[in-house]
Order: C-alpha cells, then sequence, then structure tokens
C-alpha cells in the first residue's frame, strides 16, 4: 500500500475544471486522471467536434457541454480551464481564459512562437490568473528521486550529463493523427514536443546549461501520410544533437531523434567526481509497465547496483495506467497541492518560455555554427 498518495485537505471543495480539446491525449491522458484524482471534478468540455465533446461527457460524466470556448472561460463552475488542442490553437484558448481571469493550464508547446508565449505570461502575471503548462515529466518520481539524490551528493560534484532519446514514431510514413506534426511553422515536430519534454525532467534534475551549440536537422523532408496517401514536403526537424556546460562546468551531451525503427528508448547518464547514475527506459512515451530503471555506483570502477525508486515519491492512487498518464497525474497532484498550500511546484508558463528560448539557441546555433549563451 502506498501510504503516501496526496488526498485533498478536508473540506476543501475539488478543482473544477473545463477542458478545450478532446482528442487523443485528452482522452488517454487527462480524462484520465482527472477522473481518477479526488482534487479534481470534471464540470465543462468544449471541442470543435461536438459529437465528440458530447460522448466523452456521457462516459466520463461532465456536467456540461458548451458551444464555444468563451462560452467554457466565463462558465460559473469552471476555475481552471484545460487546454488541449494542438500548439497552433493553444494562444486564442489562453487568452480567453487569461481574460476571463481563470486559472490555465496549457499543453507544451505552449505556443508555436517565444514571443508569442511570452506575452502570455506577460498576461497572466497581470491577471494575476494561475498557470501551469504540461512539463509533467520533471515531477515523475523516478525524476524526483533522481534530483534528490543530485543535491544529496551521490554522485559528488557534477562532470558531464548524457542523454539519448529516440521513439520508432515520427518516420517519413505518419498516420494522419500526426499530419499537424508534418509543417514545420506548427512547433510540433518530434524535436518541439519531445526535447521540451526530455530536457525539462533532465535540467529539473541536474540544473540549466548556461551555454549550448546545437545540430537540427531533417532527414525525412518528404512526409507520406499513412490512410490517404498525401505527400507532404517538410523542413522540421527530426532530430537534434546539443552539447553544452551546465552552471557548474559539467558536460551536456543531447541527441533526440523520431523515426528510429528498433531499439528505441531513453538513456540518461550522470557523472561526477564520487560516482554515477544512469537512468533508462525502453519506452520514449511509456505504456504500462515502461517504468524507468535507476542504477548508481559509488567509487571506481565499482558496477552499478538498481536504486529502487521510494515509495513516498508516488502520490497517485493505485491504477493500471500507462506510466507517461502517471507522470501527468503527478503534474495535477502538484497543481492541487500549489492551490491549497501556496506553493509552486507545478511547472509555469515561466517555464514554457525557458525551454521555448533553449530550443531557439540550439536552432540558431545551427544556423551560425557557434555557442549561444543562454540567460
Amino acid at each position: 500500500m502506498n501510504t503516501s498518495v496526496a488526498t485533498p485537505r478536508p473540506g476543501s471543495a475539488p478543482i473544477r475544471v473545463g477542458l478545450v480539446g478532446i482528442g487523443n491525449w485528452a482522452l488517454h491522458g487527462h480524462v484520465r486522471v482527472l477522473s481518477l484524482l479526488p482534487h479534481y471534478q470534471l464540470t465543462a468540455i468544449y471541442s470543435q467536434r461536438h459529437d465528440s465533446a458530447v460522448a466523452a461527457a456521457e462516459k466520463y460524466g461532465f456536467t456540461h457541454v458548451v458551444n464555444s470556448v468563451s462560452e467554457l472561460v466565463e462558465h460559473p463552475e469552471v476555475d481552471l480551464v484545460i487546454v488541449l488542442t494542438t500548439a497552433p490553437q493553444h494562444e486564442a484558448a489562453v487568452r480567453a481564459a487569461i481574460a476571463a481571469k481563470k486559472n490555465v493550464y496549457c499543453e507544451w508547446p505552449l505556443t508555436t512562437s517565444t514571443a508569442v508565449s511570452e506575452e502570455l505570461v506577460q498576461l497572466a502575471h497581470a491577471a494575476g490568473v494561475k498557470h501551469i503548462v504540461g512539463l509533467q515529466r520533471r515531477l515523475a518520481p523516478h525524476n524526483r528521486f533522481v534530483a534528490d539524490l543530485i543535491r544529496q551528493g551521490y554522485v559528488g560534484k557534477l562532470r558531464s550529463v548524457r542523454i539519448h532519446v529516440s521513439m520508432n514514431y515520427f518516420q517519413a510514413l505518419r498516420p494522419n493523427s500526426l499530419r499537424w506534426t508534418v509543417p514545420a511553422e506548427n512547433f510540433s515536430s518530434v524535436i518541439a514536443i519531445y526535447a521540451g519534454h526530455f530536457l525539462d525532467m533532465l535540467f529539473a534534475a541536474t540544473g540549466w546549461p548556461t551555454q549550448v551549440a546545437g545540430l537540427a536537422l531533417n532527414q525525412f523532408d518528404k512526409v507520406t501520410i499513412k490512410e490517404t496517401g498525401e505527400v507532404f514536403d517538410t523542413t522540421a526537424p527530426d532530430q537534434l544533437a546539443l552539447i553544452g556546460t551546465l552552471a557548474d562546468g559539467a558536460v551536456l551531451s543531447v541527441h533526440i531523434e523520431g523515426g528510429k525503427p528498433n531499439g528505441s528508448g531513453v538513456q540518461i547518464d550522470i557523472t561526477g567526481h564520487g560516482g554515477d547514475l544512469r537512468i533508462s527506459n525502453n519506452s520514449a512515451f511509456g505504456d504500462i509497465g515502461d517504468n524507468y530503471v535507476i542504477k548508481g555506483a559509488h567509487g571506481d570502477n565499482q558496477p552499478l547496483d538498481v536504486l529502487d525508486v521510494p515509495a513516498s515519491y508516488d502520490r497517485v492512487p493505485a491504477a493500471e495506467l500507462p506510466s507517461a498518464v502517471l507522470e501527468l497525474a503527478e503534474l495535477y497532484v502538484a497543481y492541487a497541492n500549489d492551490v491549497a498550500e501556496g506553493s509552486h511546484t507545478a511547472p509555469t508558463f515561466d517555464d514554457a518560455v525557458r525551454m521555448h528560448k533553449l530550443i531557439d539557441a540550439a536552432m540558431k546555433s545551427t544556423q551560425d555554427g557557434q555557442f549561444v549563451t543562454l540567460d
């Protein structure tokens, strides 16, 4: 039994949520998480596909199906607006929520450009609303445990950090459900999405780089839609190599690639003056049972032993859900705790802007062939 599961404060009202968008990830992840956690109440839902919204409401128990974004954000029974559309559609819904003085969650990428994301941060701060971005992997139990190990000196002073992330999908042949990832202007490539998620996860544990040099390449310049046979030209990058240094001088090495036919997954190696950590997963997304394995060693030339994540790091009620969905649940637990306790543990739009700027730096370095200094 997990005795560390977070529960709402006695007598506290659940956070009433309104969803904008009801696509695959909304149903696969968000709705199941929000139904699982007692901190939340499914109140309202809006989708351009009205029939899908009605079906979701009937299946999961939403109280209201509304006919527009404006009706949802103005609804008196909605405390938190959750924006789950594609990246090009995020801006309009987030602006509407902020204008209505409603707290707002938005999936990563926040928007398709750094400048627009910065403007949304300014608007949210001016309106005094809470804002959350869906960079949930930083809050996964394994990552919080790794961060604590580093802070507690398990490896000593950091010397190097290396991460490799790859996935089978995002190949030259893609399903229609990934059509929106093809245009570069949608900022929805494998690099925009997965670099954001995994680099945020990594740097939440190790600290952020101070300078980077990057190489972002497109190796699938034509993408075919599997169901229709349509062929599109694209310049959206599908590989990113990045080197740099962290604030304490540790060397950073990053390789993220989409469309890897076999043997994909995640491997992170963290080396310090006093030891090593290796964090791995055979999946970059995370289905049921795709859990991270942490290994570590002290001293010189020692075997890496498995370090089990203590049960206290798991704050989610027991459920047979994919590991990626449980990571999302940890974010929602963190936000509920922030609301109740006045803390600041859930990632915000400010964190999204920081990631936007890092990816911008990688693209600028690709063009200029030089290191870029980060704020």
